[in-house]
């Protein structure tokens, strides 16, 4: 799916939104696993939407079976 560019602004507002998860993870002793953090990225730069990303995340391999 071709997605419309996000501006900067965006991409910063999203960069600390995951940020904010990934500290929470890690204060409850977790870490993101590889696949999260791919996603994650593809977040931030405006491939997938916040939507996709939780469906992806819980469809992930690591969630299901982490």
């Amino acid at each position: 799916m071709s997605r419309a560019s996000i501006n900067e602004a965006e991409r910063v507002r999203r960069e600390r939104e995951v940020n904010f998860a990934r500290g929470s993870v890690r204060y409850e002793g977790g870490i993101l696993s590889e696949e999260v953090e791919q996603l994650n990225a593809r977040y931030i730069d405006g491939e997938i939407d916040s939507v996709e990303l939780t469906s992806a995340i819980l469809a992930s391999v690591t969630v299901r079976h982490g």
